[in-house]
């Protein structure tokens, strides 16, 4: 009799303990990246009673029961929000505990401290690798991952440059079209150039480009180069000819004291379509491009697919100043919870390789998301009710020993 009561008190235990790990599930509900744990069962040896031929073995109950951490995908919501980050796929984040110690999670809700640092939601450091010149090394240490505030991107020089540009066919001798553009020094200084074409002849246009004098030192003459253009009577540029390469605008003597400059003027496109026609239609300047750019100032920084940590700067370039690290771990069910959506290595983990994503085993980044928590409410309600039912068996099991006994010592003592 006695061995039913320990067996009906182990399971009283076990169904506790298996209560315990539903509640934590249902409580993790809305948890981003949080993976559900299930419980699983296992019998005690068993005590054998009678000789070795059909022996009896009555049971001793239930042992302590083990979680298992279901590491399932969980569902992926877009939340647009800046340091957002999920992971699709295998693999953690990695981040650093207070202690120093390494840590790993799947919750990206990530944000910017007081510091620029990129850090959990319950402040661990983020780690990942910092970018030089905007290239990252995935190779290199990890680092805590920081956000740069206010820094200020050179400008590019402008070296290249063209205008589609339409001449009206129907114009008469001496008519003239300007179309200007700008280019920018190595100051990152704006400069107005100014293109102006002059019909000399029928399919025949003069053309000089001006700069305003007060861009120039010595002030004076403002014009930095002329030529003449013609056109067949399809409206295509014939002189200068495909192939003869770019006009070359020299500018010296800038008034800012920037660097001499030397811009390529491209009259063809990469296919050798002329970009400057002349049709019967109204002069005009259909776009102009060129490839400098002036200073810019950081106007916001955020976590972009892959992992990248990409700066915006005001003159709409892009830089990467970073990249989450990510590791790959083959066993993860070995890994512990300390709170704080946190996992840390046992002695029983194996090695993490720790990589970029998309590579290592590691799946993707995607910015800007997270992932939700893989606890559901249906099975953990069931689950409950299953284990309040074996509770309550385990109950009666000892309900009616204790009744037993009480017959018995009623018989002895009558």
């Amino acid at each position: 009799m006695f061995p039913g009561f320990s067996a009906a008190l182990s399971a009283l235990t076990a169904e506790s303990n298996a209560i315990d790990v539903s509640g934590n599930n249902l409580a993790n509900l809305n948890t981003s990246g949080f993976k559900a744990s299930q419980v699983e069962f296992s019998d005690m040896m068993s005590e054998t009673l009678g000789g070795a031929v059909n022996p009896a073995q009555v049971g001793m109950g239930v042992g302590p029961i083990q979680t298992e951490t279901n590491y399932i995908q969980g569902a992926i919501t877009t939340t647009n929000a800046p340091f957002d980050a999920a992971i699709q796929g295998n693999g953690f984040f990695v981040v650093q505990g207070a202690g120093g110690q390494t840590l790993y999670t799947r919750d990206g809700s990530f944000l910017v401290d007081s510091s620029g640092n990129l850090v959990t939601a319950t402040g661990q450091n983020v780690q990942g690798w910092l970018a030089a010149n905007g290239t990252v090394n995935p190779n290199g240490p990890l680092s805590n991952l920081t956000v740069p505030s206010g820094a200020l991107i050179p400008g590019t020089t402008t070296t290249s440059m063209s205008l589609d540009v339409n001449l009206n066919a129907g114009s008469a001798s001496g008519a003239s079209f300007s179309a200007p553009i700008d280019v920018y020094d190595s100051l990152g200084t704006s400069h107005t150039l100014t293109v102006n074409f002059t019909q000399t002849a029928a399919n025949s246009w003069s053309y000089t480009v001006t700069i305003p004098a007060s861009d120039l030192a010595s002030g004076g003459n403002t014009t930095l180069t002329s030529g003449t253009m013609t056109f067949d009577g399809n409206g295509n540029l014939t002189s200068p000819a495909a192939g003869s390469g770019p006009q070359t605008i020299a500018i010296q003597g800038l008034a800012d004291g920037a660097d001499n400059m030397s811009v390529n003027w491209n009259l063809f496109d990469a296919s050798g379509n002329s970009n400057i026609t002349q049709l019967s239609e109204t002069s005009s300047l259909a776009s102009e491009t060129q490839n400098g750019v002036p200073p810019g100032q950081i106007t916001n920084v955020s976590l972009q697919n892959g992992g990248l940590l990409v700066a915006n700067y005001s003159n709409g370039q892009q830089v990467t100043v970073g990249q989450l690290a990510m590791a790959s771990i083959q066993n993860p069910d070995s890994l512990i919870s300390v709170g704080n959506n946190n996992l840390q290595a046992t002695s029983a983990t194996a090695p993490a390789v720790v990589s970029g994503a998309n590579t290592g085993g590691n799946g993707q980044i995607m910015g800007g998301a997270l992932e939700g928590s893989t606890s559901d409410m249906a099975t953990e309600f069931t689950n409950l009710l299953s284990y309040e039912r074996s509770y309550q068996a385990a109950g009666r099991v000892i309900t009616t020993g204790d009744q037993m006994l009480q017959d018995v010592l009623n018989l002895i003592q009558g």
